[in-house]
């Protein structure tokens, strides 16, 4: 999820050619309707609000908890320690810029084992 169509767009055709279902949005809002099929969210947090991301983050944890939070962004030590109590939620907080493979690779390891809980690879 971002509000740049290119990141978006290029993501999403990406992690299509990987052989993965994507679908992609622009707005926080998508998160009421995601679809019940959904293994992993991936954010880009800088683009939105704090305090959106953060309220939306607890929501998809209240609602949604074996979904994946994959968050990329320039402020990862702040967003790894701002969720670390959301202990129910698998959140994965990557510093910006990270590479497709990783994000494909976090997403399949969660979708083998989606008890794996919080997993973290935080930056400055």
């Amino acid at each position: 999820m971002s509000e740049n169509p290119e990141t978006v767009d290029c993501l999403q055709a990406y992690l299509i050619r990987t052989g993965m279902d994507a679908q992609s949005a622009r707005s926080l809002e998508a998160l009421a309707h995601l679809p019940e099929n959904v293994v992993a969210l991936i954010l880009f947090p800088d683009e939105f609000s704090t305090d959106r991301v953060l309220a939306c983050a607890r929501t998809l944890s209240a609602q949604r908890s074996r979904v994946l939070l994959l968050m990329v962004t320039g402020r990862a030590r702040f967003f790894s320690e701002s969720l670390a109590s959301s202990r129910r939620q698998p959140v994965l907080v990557l510093a910006k810029p990270a590479f497709g493979w990783t994000l494909v690779d976090a997403i399949r390891r969660h979708a083998e084992a989606p008890d794996a809980g919080v997993l973290s690879a935080g930056g400055p």
